[in-house]
């Protein structure tokens, strides 16, 4: 489906125009959208698109099984937070952050997490559940 019946042009395609657009290589994404994957590599071959690498990613679980998002009303959190919940991100998605980044700023954790990422140590499973960043 190209344009739904409402008149408005479909995500999948508008998704992958954009993508192209902006000469997008690599896409990281939820598991959620893992589905979605095949129908985007498909248009792109259609329409002749270069293909992103796609990599997805287990979703963060909230105790009543809802994705940890603001859709769901997640909490917010707080700037002192950001540190230790990256920390425990990176590890709960399998990388091995050392002691030594405890107090590094979040930007010294996101540059570890971008230097020493191994997408090979991602636990093979559509969720997390939120007491494993605990």
């Amino acid at each position: 489906m190209i344009r739904r019946r409402d008149g408005l042009y479909a995500y999948q395609l508008a998704v992958v125009l954009d993508d192209a657009w902006q000469g997008i290589t690599d896409i990281v994404r939820g598991a959620d959208l893992l589905d979605s994957t095949p129908r985007q590599l498909y248009l792109q071959e259609l329409l002749g698109l270069s293909q992103p690498r796609y990599l997805h990613i287990p979703l963060i679980t909230q105790p009543d099984g809802h994705k940890l998002g603001k859709s769901y009303r997640s909490p917010p959190l707080t700037e002192d937070q950001a540190t230790p919940l990256l920390l425990r991100a990176l590890r709960a998605l399998g990388q091995t952050p050392g002691s030594e980044l405890a107090y590094a700023t979040p930007r010294e954790v996101l540059d570890w997490g971008s230097a020493h990422w191994d997408a090979s140590k991602i636990p093979r499973t559509l969720t997390l559940p939120d007491a494993q960043l605990l």
